[in-house]
């Protein structure tokens, strides 16, 4: 089988509203396990499993844990990163909606060895169901006692609190979520300092994201060193994939890492519908690039995807037919970005008005060759200069088809000038 069902493994079979359900079929198991072991240890097993993020940048988990733990503060807190707001993204509200206890379970180990004394679940606001959800596991779980004051008789205290955004794209980044929970508008800080040193409320702050947290009880279970021989030596464990598009099968889909990019479109996907052709596919969503047909050939790999600057840890694949105009794309997405920048940064806030009013040159076949080289260097400059991931990203989608799509640039050229 393609699919490794770890982190998926329950859907299905356990009823979300039941904690009894996730407890009989394996459930705070690991946690028990973890409150018994050294805070040290468990950071090590995390280590050895080299667990990376899975909300795009792919940073070493152990390091942001063992940052938190170094800090001295009477407060510490834990912030699980759910907002998930990038078109095409679709995992983490899986994870939240049929197994929500795993993420808890993991945000409690992730606390335990850092030493947080609270955590928040940062959930977007559309997702009505994932927040039903998860308030309804969290109220459960303390309860249960595994939340709130001396955890399992552990002497730990940990308690999560849910917190809902109000759809904004730009609070997926990591500081615009902390002014979001801080009650203040979605915009990013001057780093550094980082999180880990001075975050939520000015104190020391790991975030994580939803599949990153549920990674952690299996690490617990099966010990850093087996779950480092799934996947491949940089990117170990399973990966969730987001599936969408002009696909016969969309859907959220587990596989270990080193699984072709064309494994998931055609096997697990089964196909572009109508037996049409397959044009582009765009990665990681609206911010990913997007690359041509024959590169699917591809193995889904941090470092293989970080030379052309994909959000592997996103784990979106949006597959498009020969129906669409590349422009369309581009003009779609320059919109979505320009709409969704908070305004804080001038090569952001000011390039995207820009990238818009270059790329409908293109598209209406008015484009001229200084069209093409202001529309490049703008959308490097911005890449290089925002102050955020918003604005560092949302150009990676142009500059990629730049690369692999540049015949269609300089044929709109030709055909303008031709009229």
């Amino acid at each position: 089988m393609l699919e490794k069902k770890m982190l998926t493994k329950r859907f299905g079979i356990v009823n979300p509203l039941s904690i009894k359900d996730y407890i009989d079929n394996g459930g705070y198991i690991s946690l028990r396990k973890a409150l018994t072991m050294e805070k040290i240890t468990i950071i090590d097993e995390i280590e050895n499993s080299k667990l990376r993020g899975r909300g795009g940048a792919g940073f070493p988990v152990h390091i942001k844990m063992l940052s938190l733990a170094k800090e001295v503060s009477d407060v510490k807190y834990l912030v699980n990163n759910a907002d998930e707001g990038e078109p095409g993204n679709f995992k983490d509200r899986a994870l939240l909606e049929n197994d929500p206890h795993l993420t808890i379970e993991g945000m409690i180990i992730s606390a335990y060895a850092s030493g947080a004394t609270k955590g928040y679940i940062y959930i977007r606001g559309e997702y009505n169901r994932a927040i039903s959800i998860m308030k309804w596991a969290v109220d459960q779980a303390r309860d249960m006692g595994y939340l709130g004051e001396n955890i399992l008789d552990s002497g730990f205290d940990f308690d999560i609190e849910v917190r809902t955004g109000a759809g904004a794209y730009v609070v997926g980044e990591e500081f615009a979520l902390l002014e979001s929970i801080e009650g203040k508008a979605g915009r990013t800080r001057v780093k550094p300092p980082f999180p880990t040193e001075r975050g939520l409320f000015g104190k020391p702050t790991l975030i994580n994201n939803v599949e990153t947290f549920c990674n952690l009880p299996f690490i617990i279970e099966m010990s850093g060193k087996s779950f480092a021989k799934i996947g491949t030596p940089s990117s170990t464990g399973t990966k969730l994939i987001s599936l969408s598009g002009n696909i016969n099968n969309p859907g959220v889909y587990e596989v270990p890492f080193g699984v072709t990019l064309r494994d998931v479109i055609d096997t697990l996907g089964g196909g572009v519908p109508e037996s049409r052709k397959l044009k582009m596919v765009q990665l990681g969503g609206a911010c990913g690039p997007i690359i041509p047909e024959f590169m699917l050939d591809l193995k889904i790999d941090y470092d293989r995807f970080e030379d052309f600057e994909s959000k592997t840890g996103a784990g979106a694949i949006i597959v498009m037919d020969d129906r669409h105009n590349l422009f369309e794309v581009l003009l779609r997405i320059v919109e979505f970005f320009g709409h969704e920048s908070c305004g804080k940064c001038t090569p952001c806030r000011e390039g995207h008005i820009q990238l818009e009013y270059l790329v409908k040159k293109f598209l209406y076949n008015e484009s001229t060759p200084k069209d093409l080289f202001s529309l490049e260097s703008l959308a490097r400059v911005m890449h290089q200069t925002s102050l955020c991931g918003l604005g560092q990203s949302s150009p990676i989608s142009l500059i990629s088809t730049l690369g692999y799509f540049r015949d269609e640039y300089h044929n709109r050229i030709e055909f303008a000038g031709k009229e």
